[in-house]
């Protein structure tokens, strides 16, 4: 008997017996199996928390008790039982299910997630709000054992009421955050300590419990239904549980692309380039090598940004500080303020928005020449609204001092990371998570702010950030075939900008088009604009192509593009309808027939 494909939201669960259950409980896995195989997504995560999920929904009430996932990468089981089972295939893909907690999808989700620590925060929120209320719904905030290395995790904690009713904390332990945790938090867990460490916070401790024990996970959550005290529960999980390969392999795993379910090789053909990641961490342990005083930090991130190698053959010299955005930050900003140390911090550019205030008080406000490696930057794909980062030019903009740039090409980063410790202030080098060539040219040092024309022309310049450029090449042959001629710049920098370069550029091209994979709110565009008001071109036509004042989701990265308008074709449209509507001699054609 097929039991998932008969449940329509969690009423049907409640009404299930015991043995029909555990059986929902391995259609579940393994339809979460057989779509990760196909989309890829968060495998590991999501197949150790099934009885965990489920038991809760038999338990409690969704949507009127409020169960509040952190991070919500966890939360795929959650969307099955929740009437997303249909629209399941579609999750992390274009127009499809996010693949995080979205309250656009379902009032079961009760708030946007995607980073982690925010989940008791959240839940002492709703939990003020319902008491002011005079209401009485379950809240039950579902943490991960590495949620309690982030800061905000432990700020909540502190704030808890100790007669705070009907609020049960579900503690999952799998040992794990995306790579191992890492401090004496996770020491806590591991042993004795861990009831007297809760209890100090007011909270009655319950566990350790089995949370792949269906049938002990039901008789703790019903007991637990009118507890007069904040409780924790302790529950165990076995990140990937169902899957042999994922259970052995549990950090590569955390996040899969497609794969054979039967052998566990990953499908699909082998890149023919190195992304832009691998080649930062490749290049970073080569100068690490060399150069004795390299020090790197990352925020619980070494497998995404590449640098594990590093991590093990340098572990004093290369340090994971869990989840600890703004530590880490501030961290990186007081090493490099010791003699004979160069610090690269290696972060998500989506993740340093959590360290705003660290960035400016203690690395930047310090003159700390920290290097921040910034990951990420761009559409983030799949990982949707939450991850994109395409906010952060706007914030370092406004700091004094910090340096902006961006490379084209891996070459051009390896030039760049080379190149940034010799000018001694705090460097953002942003680039993608995409693939990219690797010219094989003798590496050579960048200048400080100086930026390259990569084609000239007359008629139009074409000012493209990064890997952008590439897009901006091609607009130029699109150009071409209407007769117009277009310069390429590649400006490498934003801060400070290549002012000799601009100004000519600006005094020969009557138009001017700005293409960058980021916020136009902020963006490179807003800073050429203000450029050119400053220097007197106040005549140009400027155009600018970015990301526009909106939540963008999830989807390929060619899909996104095009979703906003930062493909070629529309580029090369856009800026033969303003030829047609100011310049005579240029008459509006269709190019993208």
């Amino acid at each position: 008997m097929d039991i998932l494909n008969s449940i329509a939201n969690p009423s049907d669960v409640k009404k299930l017996s015991f043995p029909e259950l555990e059986q929902l409980c391995n259609e579940v896995r393994h339809r979460i199996i057989d779509v990760m195989a196909i989309n890829g997504g968060h495998l590991g995560s999501n197949l150790g928390v099934v009885e965990l999920t489920l038991a809760l929904h038999k338990v409690f009430n969704s949507p009127i008790d409020k169960l509040i996932f952190d991070v919500s990468h966890q939360i795929y089981t959650h969307k099955i039982l929740t009437g997303r089972l249909a629209q399941f295939p579609t999750i992390r893909q274009y127009q499809g299910l996010s693949g995080f907690a979205h309250p656009a999808e379902s009032e079961h989700d009760h708030f946007y997630a995607g980073h982690a620590g925010t989940a008791l925060s959240l839940a002492l929120g709703v939990a003020k709000g319902r008491d002011l209320n005079g209401e009485n719904f379950h809240i039950i905030p579902v943490i991960g054992d590495a949620t309690f290395t982030c800061g905000l995790a432990l700020e909540a904690l502190n704030n808890i009421p100790k007669d705070l009713k009907r609020f049960t904390i579900i503690l999952n332990d799998n040992n794990m955050s995306i790579s191992n945790n890492v401090g004496a938090i996770t020491q806590i867990l591991d042993d004795s300590r861990t009831a007297h460490f809760f209890e100090q916070y007011g909270l009655q401790y319950i566990g350790p419990i089995d949370g792949h024990n269906l049938e002990e996970l039901l008789q703790v959550f019903d007991s637990l239904k009118d507890s007069s005290k904040p409780t924790l529960l302790h529950v165990i999980t076995v990140k990937g549980k169902g899957l042999e390969v994922a259970e052995a392999n549990p950090i590569t795993w955390h996040g899969c692309s497609p794969f054979d379910k039967v052998t566990g090789k990953k499908s699909g053909k082998t890149p023919s380039k190195s992304t832009f990641p691998q080649i930062f961490g490749k290049h970073l342990l080569k100068m690490a090598e060399q150069d004795p005083s390299i020090i790197t930090v990352t925020p619980a991130m070494p497998l995404g940004a590449c640098i594990t190698s590093l991590m093990e053959k340098y572990p004093e010299r290369c340090i994971d500080v869990g989840i600890a955005e703004g530590h880490a930050v501030t961290y990186c900003g007081a090493i490099a303020s010791q003699p004979n140390t160069k610090v690269v911090c290696s972060i998500y550019a989506t993740f340093l928005q959590r360290a705003f205030d660290n960035l400016f008080q203690d690395v930047c406000l310090q003159g700390s020449p920290v290097v921040f490696a910034l990951d990420r930057s761009g559409i983030a794909t799949g990982d949707g609204t939450t991850h994109h980062g395409i906010y952060d030019i706007s914030f370092l903009n406004a700091m004094p001092n910090m340096i902006i740039c961006q490379p084209r090409n891996g070459l051009v980063l390896k030039e760049l990371l080379e190149s940034a410790f010799d000018w001694k202030l705090p460097t953002a080098i942003r680039y993608p998570n995409i693939p990219t060539d690797e010219p094989a040219y003798p590496l050579s040092k960048r200048p400080l702010g100086k930026g390259e024309i990569l084609e000239r022309g007359t008629d139009v310049a074409l000012i493209a950030l990064g890997h952008m450029t590439e897009i901006a090449l091609e607009v130029g042959q699109l150009l071409a075939k209407e007769g117009i001629a277009a310069s390429i710049i590649d400006p490498i920098f934003l801060k400070p900008l290549d002012t000799e370069m601009l100004t000519n550029i600006f005094m020969s091209h009557p138009y001017i088009a700005t293409i960058e994979e980021h916020a136009l709110n902020g963006g490179m565009g807003m800073i050429l604009n203000s450029f050119a008001l400053r220097n007197g071109f106040s005549n140009l036509q400027m155009r600018n192509f970015g990301i526009p004042d909106i939540y963008l989701q999830q989807g390929t990265h060619k899909e996104m593009l095009a979703a906003v308008g930062l493909d070629a074709e529309s580029i090369a449209r856009q800026i033969l309808k303003d030829y047609a509507e100011t310049r005579s001699k240029y008459d509006y054609c269709d190019i993208s027939t």
